[in-house]
């Protein structure tokens, strides 16, 4: 019950905010909705519909499948959502601050999911659509992945002495354990498997070009310091099974058909830059992202 109470609170005062227009008060429903009324605070409705809809939100039933208990507590919870929300806009907080961009982008994202809720309604994928774009996936995919490990210090001089410890017979498990900065440091730099559109490119790069067994002689930078690097292995990449991703497909599909419908939208308007750094004309090129060991963050388990 405390948890209920709880998320009921948290999921009105974001179902309140993301409702309105920005500089409205709180309405306790759509403009349309003349469902019976379930409350008023202070003279404003709160609906039956709208009590319902939160209601589902929260628990994926009605209010009906509640006990007694929960309907009081999501109701009162509601009451005291909109009293918060309406405290909020007499305050002008819902005009100041990083409240009213929130606000602004609530709306967009609302009306954003309800747009294409309607024009994807009716534009199911074939299984022809599906196919195709499995194959366009499995394209596009690796072909094989890398097991390695690395040895991660602040300057080249430091890698040198590094790679001239290892050209001597010291184990580079050994080596990376006392002189890596990376948290791999504690596995000997073992970063497992991976395949090399998880790394920034200077890594994956320099993994690419070795033979199991083999690690760079020279020292590879990244924004995060020099590497040494160790191969150990290659093996091929199993793409997985159609019916496996087939539900993951469908969305890929379908956010592709409404990417389409949005970039028709975007030749048909009259749209304006006017600021050169904003549409990025003279914004400075991006290093890829990537956490601090150089590897990329982990891809969905291809199993």
């Amino acid at each position: 019950m405390k948890q209920l109470a709880s998320s009921i609170t948290v999921v009105a005062l974001g179902a309140l905010a993301a409702c309105q227009p920005k500089g409205a008060a709180p309405t306790g429903g759509a403009a349309t909705d003349t469902s019976p009324v379930v409350a008023r605070v202070d003279g404003s409705p709160i609906t039956r519909d709208f009590y319902e809809f939160y209601i589902k939100g929260i628990t994926g039933k009605s209010s009906a499948e509640l006990t007694a208990q929960q309907r009081s507590v999501a109701l009162d919870n509601l009451i005291r959502a909109k009293l918060v929300a309406e405290q909020a806009v007499r305050d002008g907080l819902d005009k100041s601050g990083d409240t009213a961009y929130l606000l602004d982008l609530s709306r967009l994202n609302v009306l954003e999911q309800a747009v294409s809720d309607k024009y994807l309604k009716d534009k199911k994928p074939s299984e022809q659509e599906l196919r195709a774009e499995y194959e366009n996936q499995i394209n596009q995919m690796p072909k094989l992945e890398y097991h390695a490990r690395h040895i991660l210090v602040a300057t080249e001089p430091f890698a040198q002495k590094v790679v001239e410890r290892l050209e001597k017979g010291e184990k580079f498990e050994d080596v990376a354990k006392r002189e890596s900065m990376d948290p791999s440091k504690t596995s000997g730099g073992d970063l497992g498997w991976f395949s090399p559109d998880r790394m920034v490119p200077a890594f994956s790069g320099a993994v690419m070009a070795l033979k199991p067994g083999e690690y760079t002689h020279k020292p590879v930078q990244t924004q995060f310091g020099w590497h040494v690097i160790q191969l150990l292995d290659t093996r091929d990449v199993t793409p997985p099974p159609y019916d496996q991703v087939k539900s993951r497909l469908e969305q890929v599909v379908q956010a592709k058909k409404f990417r389409s419908y949005a970039d028709e939208l975007m030749r048909n308007a009259k749209i304006e830059k006017l600021d050169k750094e904003a549409s990025g004309s003279t914004a400075p090129p991006q290093s890829p992202a990537a956490p601090s060991a150089g590897p990329a963050p982990a891809a969905p388990d291809k199993k």
